[in-house]
């Protein structure tokens, strides 16, 4: 397979530069004391859409040929990738048709909407998703965007790593969480190509634990019934990611829904800022293992903050 190089990294952070903010890198002296180690947030939470999403989105929509723009762009998602991918339309002046299930939060439908996307409803299965879809694209034309497993999604969602680094560069360690791995492979990738030294470790739900059993199986184990609390982890890791995770990182460690609420909470508390529990596992997965963390400088990427604040868990 061929992945994308660092200059293909470095143009894709060059096309997004009017669709995206350069987050900035936080720290807590508290956590920090808690922790045992020096921790370094990126945080994406103040990305625009409120993810790190909007980078794979934006540079997948630049790459698309005039002809392709023509027709827009399509994608089944419930969550953040649904939102991204509309801002991203809006801004480069093309449709968009998101297709997601009937029981997808109000608020993420109201930010596809807000962003000018077409939202067509179907059933809450994956079946159900891939079916409407094909029926959508075979009507518009539009080009599909996968919202993880998808060569120019993981190239732009490694530009945020390429940031990280770029304004760290002395880390130790580097920690994203994984669902479908879009973000964990891009930043790998980066990683890999600007300090090899570097480890990257994941952080995952222990209630949605695919990558975790697939990367020490050597195979990809399909996600069956996850339940977690970390709402935009339940997807199974794509392949494409898979390959990037087996080649390029060094360990996934688990985090359990109360770890992940206690690590969500802190931030709250101790930063003043917002991130939604998906966002949270990796520092809870690094709380529940401080050992192997002692003394070290960590990374720590904040992939969000969409949170429905009438339902904190806290």
């Amino acid at each position: 397979m061929n992945f994308p190089t660092l200059a293909d990294i470095r143009a894709a952070h060059a096309r997004i530069q009017s669709f995206i903010h350069r987050t900035p890198i936080l720290t807590s002296t508290a956590i920090n004391q808690i922790a045992g180690c020096e921790i370094y947030f990126k945080c994406e939470n103040f990305q625009k859409v409120g993810a790190f999403k909007a980078r794979g989105a934006a540079n997948a929509v630049m790459k698309l040929s005039p002809e392709e723009r023509e027709k827009g762009v399509a994608t089944h998602s419930s969550g953040n990738h649904a939102a991204a991918l509309a801002r991203a339309a809006s801004v480069a002046g093309i449709p968009s048709y998101i297709v997601m299930p009937s029981n997808a939060p109000e608020i993420k439908k109201k930010a596809v909407k807000g962003y000018g996307g077409e939202i067509i409803e179907c059933e809450p299965n994956l079946k159900a998703r891939e079916t409407t879809l094909e029926a959508v694209v075979e009507r518009t034309g539009a080009t599909f965007i996968p919202p993880y497993d998808y060569m120019d999604v993981i190239e732009g969602q490694a530009t945020c790593a390429l940031e990280l680094l770029e304004d760290q560069p002395d880390l130790d360690i580097v920690m994203a969480p994984v669902g479908g791995g879009g973000l964990l492979g891009g930043t790998a990738l980066t990683a890999h190509y600007l300090n090899p030294e570097i480890e990257v470790i994941a952080g995952e739900p222990a209630g949605a634990d695919d990558a975790y059993r697939s990367f020490h199986a050597g195979h990809i184990i399909p996600q069956t019934g996850p339940n977690t609390i970390a709402d935009g982890l339940l997807t199974s890791v794509g392949k494409l990611n898979f390959e990037l995770i087996q080649a390029y990182v060094d360990d996934i460690l688990l985090a359990t829904d109360p770890q992940i609420i206690e690590a969500m909470r802190l931030v709250y508390e101790r930063m003043k800022i917002v991130i939604e529990p998906s966002c949270a596992v990796p520092l809870a997965a690094l709380l529940a293992n401080k050992e192997r963390f002692a003394g070290k400088k960590v990374g720590i990427i904040l992939s969000g903050g969409n949170v429905d604040l009438g339902k904190l868990p806290f």
